[in-house]
């Protein structure tokens, strides 16, 4: 494997060059989860480019915005891709689609970078991904050459005086479900159709085919704005020196060079100046229009009616500031009733909430604490267990003298239904692999869930040889086959022993408990989603799950549905940290081979040595090894239609090693 594979989880740099025979405003808007990028907004000249540092596990969309400039205010604005900042550079996401993106996601799954060309929104310029340095997926280039402008269906069309300036989407255009779908849903339409025949490796409406998506481990990438020559202006390489130039001259005279529908240098100018054509660029203040004499007021006897003017518009003043006051504390007054009566109906709604799953579940309905309860079965919170993205877990008693795990929710200001369908989900199960919910607490902000105790912890403790406590690998090899096994039939009993389907999309080291036996028992369902029994495809608005555990279909749509195949791809992940005793992705080992484990356990699995595990082993620990290899990889494959069910993986642990056969090598 190439050394720049051992910077590939740090950074990448994404070179932008503008190719076109025009001026190009590139635009990068992170994704909300995302580290932002600054500076997210500048402005590429003919022939230019520029470099930028991408943060690990960033993701967003980077885009070239055309026909920019100033008003008559100084506001900066755009006729594709804008920002709706009133400013060169974007803040959040970019308010107009009409643009081609460029999309990516850095070190997602396995640690490798996915990306596309996406035409969903529409175009409005040629763009290609190229990636170079990287390793492993297929790191193709991708993109869209083509200018579709000047093919683009007259109802398509965006048009600014009597050129085409990009060419919409058909949902911009029209509406409705047949063009505005989602993945679940969506079909090719005869516009989408086009934009395939043109561009067939870009994304062409919202449920593309799989040759759309691409992947590629520690790349760079740069992004070309039109990569061949551009069709949309015919101008030679003289008419583009020339607008150079011209574009030179506006930009030292303060103003922002743009250009025309002829593709001719025009300077936008601030407020108070104004353009010269002829020189291509802003000159002092614009003259006015013509002489102007100062007023003059005439001595006569009517001069008296000049005060009567003052006093009346000096009461006129207070009435209306008068006015504007009690209009204010009456709108004050009506909007702290308006207030009070929502955060009132808000309790109501909770409280409602509450007792129809307290009336469905009856006797099995966990039992409800307040939350000065909470606080003295914690001793106020005085023992803490753990930290985790969702809250900390705090050690408590009952009054009955059990222990037990209570995990206090950070405050938040959402309804609360995700929270009770947390709660109705472990209220649903009963099962030896599955933590026990003993009861929980729902006032308002305050919200916790409190478990049975676990006296060995999280399983992420034993598992890495170099942990927090650096206690080494600390379970034998079969304990770890029993943990793996009991996890697969809690997944199993999620997946098909209840009535409604429940999928964890969560599953980790972390989340999985151990009692004084170590038993594992799978916890933490806040992420959770429950489904009928007989539907195999689940929709989702965003990705739901942990970095490195996250099944491809949840981050792409091309690569199939969301299903209980993503827990199984998680649960893969976890049973080959459980082996390695280590991250499946580790940029500080001393070989760059051993970055990604899937891929150097796959290389060893086939051969009759030592599987480099740094221990003495029987006979029968490694044919525990190999079965827990073997059937994790299956269980990682790309396609979800490849990967099996939580039955087979029952199936497969508890049969012979020879009877497996060895899957494809993990990508």
């Amino acid at each position: 494997m190439p050394s720049a594979a051992a910077v590939g989880a740090n950074s990448s740099t994404v070179t932008i060059v503008n190719n076109c025979n025009y001026t190009v405003w590139p635009t990068v808007v992170s994704n909300p989860e995302s580290t932002q990028i600054s500076p997210s907004g500048f402005i590429l000249q003919p022939g230019e480019s520029t470099s930028i540092s991408v943060p690990p596990s960033w993701s967003g969309q980077i885009s070239g915005r055309t026909h920019c400039g100033n008003d008559s205010s100084g506001n900066f604005s755009c006729l594709t891709g804008d920002c709706g900042t009133s400013r060169p550079e974007c803040s959040g996401s970019v308010s107009s689609t009409l643009a081609t993106l460029a999309e990516f996601t850095f070190g997602s799954s396995a640690g490798f970078d996915f990306y596309d060309v996406s035409l969903v929104d529409g175009f409005n310029l040629p763009l290609m991904i190229s990636p170079h340095g990287g390793t492993g997926g297929n790191c193709n280039s991708t993109g869209c050459a083509a200018d579709l402008n000047g093919n683009c269906p007259s109802e398509l069309k965006v048009v600014n005086g009597s050129e085409t300036v990009a060419c919409k989407s058909a949902c911009t255009a029209f509406g409705g479900p047949q063009f505005c779908c989602d993945t679940s849903t969506c079909k090719p339409t005869s516009y989408s159709r086009f934009f395939k025949s043109l561009c067939p490796t870009a994304y062409s409406y919202a449920l593309d085919d799989a040759n759309a998506t691409f992947s590629c481990f520690a790349a760079d990438y740069d992004i070309t704005f039109c990569p061949s020559p551009s069709t949309r202006t015919n101008g030679s390489a003289a008419k583009r020196v020339e607008n150079r130039k011209g574009c030179d001259k506006c930009n030292a005279s303060g103003g922002t060079c743009g250009s025309d529908s002829n593709n001719r240098t025009i300077c936008h100018c601030p407020s108070g100046f104004y353009n010269s054509p002829e020189l291509k660029q802003c000159l002092g203040l614009a003259p006015l229009p013509g002489p102007v004499s100062a007023p003059t007021y005439s001595r006569r006897p009517g001069g008296s009616n000049l005060k009567l003017t003052y006093s009346i518009l000096i009461g006129s003043a207070i009435a209306g500031i008068v006015l504007i006051f009690t209009i204010c504390c009456f709108v004050l007054r009506f909007k702290r009733k308006l207030l009070s009566k929502y955060l009132h109906q808000i309790k109501m709604n909770d409280n409602a909430r509450i007792e129809a799953f307290i009336i469905k579940f009856g006797s099995f309905a966990p039992k409800r604490y307040s939350y000065g309860e909470i606080k003295k079965m914690t001793n106020k919170f005085n023992d803490k267990l753990g930290q985790g993205g969702f809250g900390s877990v705090y050690k408590g008693k009952l009054p009955d003298g059990r222990l037990v795990a209570v995990k206090s929710l950070n405050e938040t200001k959402s309804n609360g239904e995700d929270f009770m369908n947390e709660v109705a989900s472990i209220s649903r199960t009963s099962h030896v692999n599955i933590a026990t919910l003993l009861g929980f607490c729902f006032e308002r902000s305050k919200r916790a869930l409190i478990y049975e105790f676990m006296p060995k912890g999280s399983l992420d403790k034993f598992i890495y040889s170099q942990g927090t406590d650096n206690q080494g690998r600390q379970l034998e090899w079969k304990t770890l086959y029993d943990i793996a096994l009991g996890i697969a039939r809690g997944l199993e009993y999620l997946h098909q022993g209840c009535n409604t389907r429940i999928l964890h999309f969560d599953i980790k080291p972390h989340n999985v408990l151990l009692d004084e036996n170590f038993c594992p028992k799978i916890s933490d369902f806040g992420l959770s989603k429950l489904c009928e029994r007989k539907k195999s495809v689940v929709s989702m608005t965003g990705a739901r799950g942990t970095a490195g555990y996250i099944a491809p279909e949840v981050f792409f749509r091309n690569l199939g549905g969301v299903s209980h195949k993503s827990d199984v791809y998680s649960y893969g992940m976890m049973v080959l940290e459980m082996v390695g005793g280590r991250k499946n992705i580790d940029v500080e080992v001393s070989q760059t081979s051993e970055i990604y484990f899937p891929s150097w356990i796959y290389k060893h699995l086939d051969q009759s040595m030592n599987l480099n595990l740094n221990e003495e082993i029987t006979g029968e620990e490694e044919e525990i090894i190999r079965k827990l290899i073997t059937v994790s990889l299956w269980c990682i494959q790309t396609n979800s239609f490849d990967r099996p069910s939580m039955t087979r993986v029952i199936d497969m642990l508890q049969g012979r090693i020879q009877s497996l056969e060895l899957p494809p090598r993990p990508t």
